[in-house]
């Protein structure tokens, strides 16, 4: 084995002289694919360079016909050079003609080689680019002759990342790190943050590739690993790990991985192939990244995150890199991550996020519910960011276009400047608005109020001027812990809402988890439609304990005051009757050991699920008031799915028939005079909110920020004029108008804002 080593410190060691000599870029380029070819002893080695219209361009070759630099190109996926930059995975063939994605390019004139190893040129994961040798004769490629191209194409990744290659690009084509760039995403919170990034657990930048000193460099890996393995031993001993926002499974599974004998190996085999010892966990954590990144179970995801964070510490602790956070966090940061739990969120001083950014996620994960709460500006699914930024590079996030600009132009950044100081000239003229009182233009009054799930939402009780909390996600405490909340937490915790509501009614949603809203410490069964399995009051009537122990801390919390608490995704009224049995054994135990119990308990459903609507009067004779959950109910009625791009805005909400449907609603809660309120996406937007007044909802729940914007609205509505018109409109037989419209010409016609 230690003969076959040599190759490639051999070629580690020519290359290392090629960088140092003073050479044209491609000069340089075309020595090093001429070393790599005698070293392997392949007929063709050639280097494909990512543009930045997505096109992998031959840069340079030895074996193939000259002609074809720089004019032979393959687009992302396209071919197997072009597969092997999309998967940013290594192919080995005997006989690469014979592979379903061979492309011939007859310029190149490479029709008369079987056998193929293309390597990714990776950077932190990202391909920029391929590395390829070729033979005539059929072969497959050894173990230590991928790793050896593996190792080179490190060094042609730095080449292009420093923007050696810019002088044989052809302008506006170099992949520049340091150009303005735009991505879209999607747009998960609304608002427009203007700041500089904050890599959540920044990467280690290693240009020190080469080594010198091979055992030293093992001394120095083998010192870093027991020092990284010190200091999760340290903070898995530490009681207070929770409270500092670190999740016990995560660490246990840093341990995991810190002290795995595979992983280590690796290292020290990248080590003894010529790499430094910080070259050589970077080269491992990019391939291991870009084997798990296709990945889509979100279970595994997270693990790659934790691995990817376990790199990133022991990178720091190889140079030296102090950790995240402290004094240097700007006053306006915008936090980019690829992936990040909603406790680490929560570490960074919420008073300087101006907006978060991922790459992965979802507009129902933990850490985007969390970020929503906070009021924050919200893109989510902006792929290859991390890559492009750097820390303090400038940024701007729109939040409500679902794009966002890293370093960007003078004249892009003028134009959000004054959307931003027009957005805080409306917020002022919201604010003006706390006290008035939300009372229509024909005198109907309207509760207007508040989402929340954390305790840091509670100081917007008093800001935004909401006449209390109409849903308070209680599943919110328990995702970002890091173990289950025990009783006296969960007692603790509701009590604390309640005394910063100070007497102002909070409605408590149990726990509402299960399906995508996964809990680091519970794991459910995999399943294929997770918004229609088992979650919520289906998960909970299935381990009683866990909704028992939840009703005995809120009966025990709200203790000589009234207690509001209803449950989610109900699906047949039989279900609350479930619950209230459940309730009433922990009305009996309390009472038996003295316990004061609350002074008053209203108990209601939310109506999510469209079966309910067929036992609407049986619904509303079992509980004490009704929350209607537009979201799902929505989702669920159109069979839409709110996640999936192609459907989303297939329907409209305020189309004719949910209308319908939730006029239906209305109507049954009048009739059986049961208190009815909606909470979602609906209420909190000015036009939305303005036909659920018209079809009779005299009570909305919203994200703070809303409450402004409606409050302006309503305020000019006759809520009279408008309900003759909208009942008019639904029960037309032949419509011939959208409501949208009819209710967009209503508010033009009578000077509402929306």
């Amino acid at each position: 084995m230690k003969g076959l080593s040599q190759g490639p410190r051999v070629l580690l060691k020519r290359l290392r002289e090629l960088m140092a000599e003073a050479l044209e870029p491609q000069e340089r380029l075309d020595k090093i694919v001429q070393q790599i070819a005698q070293n392997m002893v392949a007929e063709v080695c050639s280097v494909y360079v990512l543009r930045s219209d997505g096109v992998l361009e031959l840069y340079a070759t030895e074996g193939l016909k000259k002609d074809a630099v720089h004019l032979a190109q393959l687009k992302m996926g396209q071919g197997l050079v072009g597969t092997i930059a999309a998967s940013a995975q290594s192919l080995n063939l005997s006989d690469a003609q014979s592979h379903p994605a061979f492309r011939y390019l007859p310029e190149t004139g490479e029709e008369i080689f079987h056998s193929f190893l293309g390597v990714p040129i990776l950077r932190v994961g990202r391909a920029l680019g391929v590395l390829v040798v070729q033979n005539r004769a059929q072969r497959t490629y050894r173990e230590e002759e991928v790793e050896a191209m593996e190792t080179t194409a490190m060094v042609i990744a730095e080449m292009i990342a420093t923007g050696e290659l810019k002088k044989i690009t052809r302008p506006g084509l170099e992949l520049d790190l340091s150009r303005p760039v735009s991505i879209e995403g999607d747009s998960y919170g609304e608002g427009i943050g203007l700041g500089h990034v904050v890599l959540h657990e920044p990467r280690i930048v290693v240009t020190n590739l080469l080594n010198e000193d091979t055992d030293h460099e093992l001394k120095r890996l083998n010192e870093a690993l027991d020092s990284l393995r010190i200091s999760i031993d340290d903070l898995l001993s530490r009681r207070d790990v929770s409270m500092e926002g670190e999740h016990r499974e995560v660490l246990e599974t840093y341990r995991m991985f810190a002290h795995d004998r595979g992983w280590v190996r690796k290292l020290e085999e990248a080590i003894r192939n010529g790499l430094t010892a910080e070259a050589a966990v970077e080269k491992v954590q990019s391939d291991t990244k870009a084997r798990m990144i296709r990945l889509t179970d979100p279970y595994l995801r997270e693990r790659m995150h934790d691995f990817d964070d376990l790199a990133n510490r022991l990178l720091r602790q190889l140079t030296g890199y102090g950790p995240k956070g402290g004094g240097g966090l700007p006053m306006d940061a915008i936090i980019v991550a690829r992936a990040m739990g909603a406790a680490e969120l929560l570490d960074y001083p919420r008073e300087h996020i101006r907006g978060l950014v991922l790459e992965e996620g979802a507009v129902t994960s933990h850490v985007v519910i969390v970020a929503r709460a906070m009021g924050v500006p919200i893109v989510g699914q902006v792929t290859g960011l991390v890559a492009l930024a750097e820390n303090g590079d400038p940024i701007i996030i729109d939040g409500d276009g679902g794009s966002v600009h890293l370093r960007p132009a003078a004249e892009l950044r003028v134009s959000y400047e004054e959307k931003v100081r027009f957005r805080a000239r409306r917020q002022e003229q919201f604010r003006a608005l706390r006290s008035v009182e939300p009372i229509t233009k024909d005198g109907q009054r309207i509760n207007l109020l508040m989402n929340a799930g954390l305790l840091v939402d509670l100081p917007q009780l008093n800001e935004s001027g909401a006449l209390g909390i109409g849903l308070f996600r209680t599943e919110l405490q328990f995702m970002i812990a890091s173990n289950m909340p025990k009783l006296e937490e969960q007692e603790a915790f509701y009590r604390s809402v309640l005394r910063q509501a100070a007497g102002r009614p909070v409605t408590f949603r149990t726990l509402d988890i299960g399906g995508d809203k996964v809990v680091p410490y519970f794991r459910g069964a995999d399943e294929e439609n997770p918004a229609l399995g088992w979650r919520a009051i289906r998960l909970s009537l299935d381990r009683p304990g866990l909704i028992r122990t939840q009703l005995r801390a809120l009966l025990r919390a709200a203790s000589g005051q009234e207690l509001r608490m209803m449950i989610p995704m109900v699906t047949e009224v039989a279900e609350l009757r479930a619950v209230r049995e459940l309730m009433q054994k922990e009305f009996q135990h309390l009472s038996r050991f003295g316990y004061e119990l609350p002074k008053k308990l209203q108990f209601g459903a939310m109506l999510e699920v469209p079966a309910l609507m067929w036992q609407l009067d049986e619904l509303m004779a079992e509980v004490d008031f009704v929350s209607v959950g537009s979201n799902d109910l929505f989702q669920f009625s159109m069979a839409v799915d709110r996640g999936n791009a192609r459907v989303a805005d297939r329907f409209d909400n305020l189309g004719r028939p949910f209308l319908r449907i939730l006029r239906d609603i209305v109507r049954a809660a009048e009739r059986n005079n049961t208190s009815l309120t909606l909470c979602g996406e609906m209420a909190g937007k000015p036009l939305s909110a303005m036909a659920l007044m018209g079809i009779g909802f005299r009570s909305i729940s919203m994200s703070p920020a809303s409450i402004g914007p409606v409050k302006a609205m309503l305020l000019g509505l006759d809520v009279k004029q408008l309900s003759d018109m909208m009942n008019a409109a639904l029960d037309e037989g032949f419509p011939r108008e959208p409501m949208r419209h009819l209710l967009e010409n209503f508010a033009l016609a009578n000077n509402i804002p929306l």
